[in-house]
């Protein structure tokens, strides 16, 4: 394996940033029953993700563990084209307990103390979407956009030096943009229109009116926080909380990509060009929050999420062929990797309104309002100027996100029925790179006294205008998102 460390960061952009900054329905069953409507409700592990006072409203310690099954169902339209891919995973995406502490003084008005801590998955990130069609926009367009001004005599080989090794150095000393112009170059795919050094104009090798593309994103990893949470509770009509947020991220992205189809004359007849990205790190944030009993029937309850300060280190790795490939191409592959520098990602700060209203034992409804401008992501250094340029664009194309999440709960005897619906904004101004979110859930739960034993359904359906690489395709691919979730949660009371 050859590596080397590049000290610019050139490859991130705004869905790296969207990626860490929105979060998925997780949780344990109960939570995700109810479409996580809990931020006046408290009384689950997983409650603390919107509301840290919430552990206050436990009448006792217990522990929960939760498993999810999920299911990924991508539809896509590409010109042409209509694929689909279907993804299935398990894993255990919550573990937590929760103390506590009642006082024994009756003349304290603070009645309880309670300490939790919760290991939650915030987004499972396995998935795969595939898209082909008969598109009039080649792969060399991305390449001719690279390269279009960058210096032949830049991107040539030195005396002696071997190609993989060219590659490496160019992306460390002159950056992305240069070192894409190599791989168009050396890959057959350009050429320049002079041979001078100090050309700046290329030309595609592709001769075509309509080429067939295809087009593979596989992706694992997730994105987890570990939360260590304290609150009270004041008299009997006020709690208080606070948490700790520890985050931690893994993530692979694959992209593979074939195109032909060229003219019968074209001096090439083929084209593929894969991507690899591998990214890791960690992140921390806090969050603040209050549930108030105005009644017996009525809470009301507010949180503030302080922004998620992640930071991340990528490699990539990229291999590249065609009919005109200089005769070395294939040293040039996934063995060959870029190490970039540590950069950070901040993203919004979240406001949460909440009310419950509850029947006594029968049952409860809930309703959960969320704000968050995702305008207000960052990707730093801001010295960097690739940074800047991706920071300008967030500012410019997102927008304020309103969340409402609902929820219902009807207890018969030892069984609890439960539903909900969830809807969020798309963080685009346009509304269109990305669609809003949809979903609604159900579930069910039966208490055999000293434990619990819950089972959960939820769906969501969201529509993605992907573009297939950064620049040189303007037609983006379509692709209908549902996700799937079914949860069983179990809880042991102590």
């Amino acid at each position: 394996m050859v590596l080397l460390a590049c000290t610019f960061v050139g490859a991130q952009n705004i869905d790296d940033v969207l990626r860490y900054s929105t979060d998925n329905l997780q949780g344990t069953a109960r939570f995700q029953g109810l479409s996580g409507a809990f931020g006046a409700l408290g009384g689950d592990l997983s409650a603390l993700n919107i509301n840290p006072a919430g552990s206050a409203v436990f009448a006792n310690s217990l522990f929960t563990i939760s498993g999810t099954s999920y299911n990924r169902d991508n539809a896509s339209s590409y010109f042409n084209g209509n694929n689909g891919r279907v993804t299935n995973n398990l894993d255990i995406n919550q573990v937590g307990g929760v103390m506590v502490f009642k006082t024994t003084n009756p003349d304290s008005k603070w009645k309880k103390l309670s300490l939790a801590i919760n290991y939650d998955v915030v987004q499972d990130l396995d998935d795969e979407f595939f898209v082909s069609g008969n598109s009039n926009q080649g792969i060399d367009n991305y390449f001719l956009n690279f390269a279009n001004g960058v210096p032949f005599g830049a991107i040539l080989l030195q005396d002696g030096e071997l190609l993989e090794n060219a590659y490496l150095d160019i992306g460390s000393q002159q950056g992305f943009t240069d070192q894409q112009a190599f791989l168009g170059y050396f890959g057959g795919i350009i050429d320049p229109q002079s041979s001078d050094d100090d050309n700046l104009d290329y030309v595609s090798n592709a001769d075509y009116s309509t080429v067939n593309q295809e087009f593979s994103r596989s992706t694992t990893g997730y994105n987890s926080k570990f939360t260590i949470n304290a609150a009270t509770q004041y008299e009997n009509r006020l709690q208080l909380g606070a948490s700790l947020n520890f985050h931690n991220v893994q993530y692979t992205q694959l992209d593979r990509f074939f195109e032909d189809g060229y003219d019968a004359g074209s001096e090439i007849q083929f084209t593929t060009f894969d991507n690899y990205l591998r990214t890791q790190g960690s992140g921390f944030s806090f969050s603040l929050g209050a549930i108030a009993k105005l009644n017996e029937f009525v809470r009301l309850g507010t949180s503030y999420q302080s922004p998620t300060w992640y930071r991340l280190t990528d490699d990539t790795s990229q291999r590249i062929n065609s009919d005109l490939a200089d005769e070395d191409i294939n040293f040039i592959n996934f063995d060959v990797v870029n190490l970039f520098d540590t950069y950070t990602i901040k993203t919004p700060e979240k406001w949460t309104g909440s009310l419950a209203i509850i029947f006594g034992k029968n049952g409860l409804l809930s309703l959960d309002y969320g704000f968050q401008d995702m305008s207000r992501a960052e990707l730093k250094p801001v010295s960097d100027t690739s940074f800047a340029t991706v920071n300008d664009q967030i500012v410019s194309e997102l927008a304020s996100v309103s969340s409402i999440r609902i929820g219902g709960e009807y207890r018969i005897a030892q069984v609890s029925l439960r539903g909900g619906y969830r809807f969020e904004q798309s963080p685009y101004a346009n509304g269109v790179t990305i669609g809003d979110l949809n979903g609604f859930s159900a579930g069910l739960g039966y208490n055999f006294g000293g434990s619990r034993l819950d089972l959960a359904f939820n769906r969501t359906e969201q529509d993605f205008n992907r573009q297939l690489f950064d620049t040189g395709f303007t037609t983006p691919a379509f692709i209908n998102n549902i996700n799937t979730n079914v949860t069983l949660a179990y809880t042991v009371n102590f």
